[in-house]
């Protein structure tokens, strides 16, 4: 049998990392057509000269020289710049992982949609600012989405296709977060330092705040409703610290599914890499005679006005899911350079909403355009999101 083809994008963070592991841990034949990277020129270079894909992709097109040389005689071709990721992305792998952090994730998303690939989903942004035309994209090109993030692999995988019209409600669990006992006047001092520490998951500083915002868990909300045809009302969130039970799907007959597991990205890459097979790998075993107790509780939307402005923005639709990823983005890097205080997120994003909405710029695009509507609709949101922060005062 030949070797599967594959390409990782975004393949120097924490889930292109974890994937690489998971890889290595797998006896199987492996053809890597591409890596690609944002800026971390040296690990992209050891990953290249470890696993030896046709062509190694540096985003930031000043490090092209850095990872020339760093790859010089080795036969891997290097190569800079969106364009170049977005069409290695779209050359037919068997498999992508798309894990490029944001909105730049996009474009090189929807290339490999086109191209028919099974497409390991771990880039939220794609579904929040394009679901409806990915997932229409994909089908039409005889391709697979298959969700990584552990929540939506959760309900992937204990979704029965026969039964989507018995579901009563899809339930996303989440940590709550470094915050989850913090009250708002605590909040309102807290710092990049503690925002990140996300207690149970290893993660990047974008996706670490965004789950001490819950912002997170907005943005699946969004993905779970486009993934699984969901609406707004039929999905909730549940505080579940632990982070053993990833997700669950009620039924109308009474009966909850749930799938466990550890806290451990390589379990949901996994599934997304054999499904709808399973493949063994030396994956952390789940004793939950060790645990003890499973704990859950509500969400306070109070505290975490996320959750509702993504709910908001989902009800809305159009571009208003696109324009709330984009004002986030902003809004967190602003935090992460203090800038802006912890509780300045969720109130940029809400004013920034507010603005566009009122300034009628929101409207929906279509399938054929959906790269360029969503990248429109993402800069003008960040133009707006900038002035608006540009206001704000740090509390940190």
């Amino acid at each position: 049998m030949a070797a599967r083809t594959v390409a990782i994008l975004g393949s120097t963070g924490s889930v292109g990392v974890s994937t690489l592991d998971l890889l290595s841990r797998l006896n199987i034949d492996i053809d890597f057509l591409a890596l690609t990277a944002g800026r971390n020129v040296e690990l992209l270079a050891r990953q290249a000269l470890r696993w030896r894909p046709n062509v190694a992709v540096i985003r930031d097109e000043a490090l092209l020289g850095a990872l020339r040389e760093r790859l010089a005689g080795s036969g891997i071709e290097a190569a800079a710049g969106i364009d170049t990721i977005e069409k290695v992305a779209g050359e037919g792998a068997d498999w992508v992982m798309s894990a490029i952090v944001g909105a730049a994730g996009l474009a090189p998303t929807l290339a490999a949609a086109r191209a028919g690939s099974t497409l390991a989903l771990a880039n939220k942004e794609s579904l929040v600012c394009a679901g409806p035309a990915l997932l229409a994209i994909a089908k039409k090109a005889g391709g697979q989405v298959i969700p990584v993030d552990s929540e939506h692999s959760a309900i992937f995988q204990v979704l029965s296709p026969a039964w989507i019209d018995k579901v009563k409600r899809l339930i996303l669990t989440a940590s709550g977060g470094p915050f989850r006992k913090w009250t708002q006047e605590a909040m309102a001092k807290a710092t990049r330092e503690q925002a990140v520490a996300h207690p149970n998951w290893s993660m990047g500083a974008k996706i670490s705040v965004d789950s001490a915002t819950m912002m997170n868990k907005g943005l699946e909300m969004i993905e779970a409703s486009y993934l699984f045809s969901m609406p707004s009302e039929r999905i909730a969130v549940l505080i579940h610290p632990q982070s053993v039970v990833h997700s669950l799907v009620e039924y109308e007959d009474g009966s909850t599914l749930a799938q466990l597991g550890p806290a451990d990205m390589r379990a949901p890459i996994a599934c997304a890499w054999a499904w709808p097979d399973r493949v063994a790998w030396p994956a952390p075993g789940l004793d939950l005679a060790a645990i003890g107790a499973l704990n859950f509780e509500a969400p306070d939307e109070a505290r975490f006005p996320a959750l509702a402005i993504a709910r908001q923005a989902l009800e809305a639709g159009a571009g208003a899911p696109a324009a709330m990823n984009a004002a986030n983005e902003v809004a967190v890097a602003a935090f992460l350079e203090g800038r802006i205080g912890f509780l300045d997120i969720a109130r940029g994003v809400t004013e920034t909403l507010e603005h566009l909405n009122s300034a009628g710029a929101l409207a929906a695009g279509d399938d054929d355009d959906a790269v360029d509507w969503a990248l429109a609709v993402d800069a003008g949101a960040r133009r707006v999101a900038a002035q608006v922060l540009s206001r704000f005062t740090c509390m940190a």
